[in-house]
């Protein structure tokens, strides 16, 4: 889809999580990948965290951001999987007013063309959550990427046409 470029670009803050018991800032791989992306982008990294597979503490990191007013977005990676630890998708509906159900399918959609049936493992997912996003994504850098080039970097950018999240931000907590 084009841009229009008659309209300026709107650069948003976004808080990153990576969500495991494993990676460390020295070995988050698909977490700076995905800070990259953002910066490149011209969007702000306001916050970034690695948070443990523990529901709990997942849920009182989102709703913190969540009540931040210098947070538009939060990204999540990490935890989505099917294993007893990931647990993303279950602390999203602990904080969420609303879904995004086509955040999810999309991405499997697009996943499938690069990992086959392989996505059908995958629970990626996007909520809206008292006026912020909140987008899941797998922990891996493939999926990051995924996530990232062919579907939130479109979505995020306040030129893409003919719609896209960015215009929605002034209206979002409307009652």
């Amino acid at each position: 889809m084009p841009l229009d470029e008659t309209k300026p670009f709107k650069p948003v803050n976004i808080a990153l999580i990576t969500v495991s018991d494993t990676r460390t800032f020295a070995n988050d791989t698909s977490g700076d990948l995905l800070a990259d992306f953002i910066v490149e982008a011209g969007h702000k990294l306001a916050d970034r965290v690695i948070e443990q597979d523990d529901a709990s503490r997942l849920v009182a990191r989102l709703h913190m951001l969540i009540d931040d007013d210098n947070i538009d977005v939060v990204i999540l990676t990490g935890g989505t999987g099917l294993t007893g630890r990931d647990i993303t998708p279950e602390a999203l509906d602990r904080v969420k007013s609303k879904d995004i159900p086509g955040f999810g399918e999309l991405f499997r959609m697009l996943s499938y063309e690069t990992i086959g049936t392989s996505t059908i493992q995958s629970r990626a997912c996007a909520v809206l959550a008292r006026g912020t996003y909140i987008f899941a994504l797998p922990g891996s850098n493939g999926a990051v990427k995924d996530g990232w080039t062919k579907i939130l970097v479109h979505q995020l950018d306040s030129r893409h046409k003919p719609c896209n999240f960015v215009e929605l931000m002034p209206r979002l907590r409307e009652q």
